[in-house]
Formats: C-alpha cells, sequence, structure tokens
C-alpha cells in the first residue's frame, strides 16, 4: 500500500506525463512529416536541434529552461507580467520539461512511418480528386498510426521518467513538483526511506511495463487494420 505522499507523487507524475504527451503530439506528428518529406537547406542542423536534448546532460536543458522561462527571464517575465502564469517551480513547468526531453523520442517512430509510407497510395488519391489536406487525412495519417502511437508511448513512459531538468526547472517541491523520480530520490536521502524508495522503484517499473504493453496491443491493432486496408487497394 502507498503512502498519501507516495500516492500524491504518482498522481502528479501521471498528471506531467499525460499533458506533456499530449502537448507534444501535435507537434511532434508536424516536425515528423516535415523531416520526413521535405528537403531544404539547413535540414541537417533541424533534426540536430530536435535530437540534442538526448545527448545532451537533462541538467542543461532545465537550467536553459529556467534561464528563458523563470520569472527573471525574457519569456517568463512576460507571460508572468501580462497573463499571470509563472512556470518555474510549478507542475506545468515540470510538464514543459518533460515535454522537451522527450519530444525526440515521439520524433523518431513518427518520422520512421511516414517515410515507410507508400507513396503511391497517397498519389493515386490525388489523381482521383481528393485535395492534398483529405489525403494527408484519409491516408498518410492512418497509415502513420503505428508509428505515432509509439511515440506517444515513448514520450510517456520517458516524461514518467523525467529527473535531471525536472529538478533543474522547477525543483524538487512535495505535492508541486515531486514526481516519482524526485520522489526516489527523496526517500533515498531520509532515515527509514529505503521502503518507500523502493515500493516506488516498483511502481515506476510496472508503470512503464504497462505502457510498452498497451502500445504493443495497439500497434498490433494499427497494422491488422492497416492489412485490411491494404488489401482493399489492391483489390481495387
Amino acid at each position: 500500500m502507498l503512502t498519501p505522499d507516495e500516492w500524491v507523487a504518482l498522481r502528479l507524475s501521471a498528471k506531467v506525463a499525460l499533458w506533456a504527451t499530449v502537448l507534444s503530439l501535435p507537434l511532434g506528428i508536424a516536425t515528423a512529416w516535415w523531416l520526413a518529406r521535405r528537403n531544404f537547406p539547413g535540414k541537417f542542423l533541424v533534426e540536430m536541434f530536435v535530437q540534442l536534448p538526448m545527448v545532451l546532460p537533462p541538467v542543461v536543458p532545465g537550467y536553459l529552461l529556467l534561464v528563458l522561462l523563470g520569472t527573471q527571464g525574457p519569456i517568463g517575465s512576460w507571460l508572468l507580467e501580462h497573463f499571470g502564469i509563472r512556470l518555474a517551480f510549478t507542475w506545468k513547468g515540470a510538464v514543459i520539461a518533460s515535454a522537451v526531453m522527450a519530444f525526440p523520442l515521439m520524433v523518431q517512430p513518427v518520422r520512421l512511418a511516414f517515410r515507410m509510407i507508400d507513396s503511391r497510395l497517397e498519389q493515386a488519391a490525388s489523381t482521383l480528386g481528393a485535395p492534398p489536406w483529405r489525403v494527408w487525412l484519409s491516408i498518410t495519417l492512418p497509415l502513420a498510426t503505428p508509428g505515432i502511437l509509439a511515440g506517444a508511448v515513448l514520450c510517456f513512459s520517458r516524461s514518467l521518467g523525467e529527473f535531471g531538468a525536472t529538478m533543474a526547472f522547477v525543483g524538487n517541491i512535495p505535492g508541486e513538483t515531486r514526481t516519482l523520480p524526485l520522489a526516489i530520490y527523496s526517500y533515498t536521502h531520509v532515515p527509514d526511506g529505503e521502503a518507500a524508495a523502493w515500493r516506488l522503484a516498483v511502481l515506476s517499473i510496472l508503470l512503464a511495463a504497462g505502457a510498452l504493453l498497451i502500445a504493443h496491443l495497439a500497434n498490433r491493432r494499427a497494422e491488422q487494420r492497416l492489412g485490411y486496408l491494404d488489401h482493399g487497394h489492391a483489390r481495387h
């Protein structure tokens, strides 16, 4: 059984991971499609920028977020002055930190899914008179569904485990920013906290494994549905 403080950390982690995934999904899909389907000067630099959080020490993006979005930063002070929005040391800031760190993991499988789509299906739909937006919604997006599901689950799982950037940007405030990784870290530094740390560590493993299992099942179902779709196109 979890203690009330541990339940708070669990609920906060789930909320942060869910919002980080929801906020990252539209931009992740758009970025993945852009990188998969378009060639332009400086594309390598864009790809490098997207993947940069994966190779940087996590505290570096967290510190940069604090500099930019903190109450004294250029963006953070503007948001606070004009909209009353404060991101540093709040759960909303934890969402942004988690989204930044998980974004590359979302983009990779979605980009691969777009690249694997048979362009002849899209060309056939265009030849039949479908406008580009309809081709994208009815052909491209459904065919990329397995990659999008995989990217969303990777983003959610990575957000559940985010530590370094969160610690640097929003701190370790009980009930506000103390997610599961931060709670585990805190319990390892207090007397008699080992049992709580073990409980939360096991819980984190179960949550991550559950997310991957859900992704696997959803991916199989999407592939089966797309298999029927491909057979339908073949008959036509």
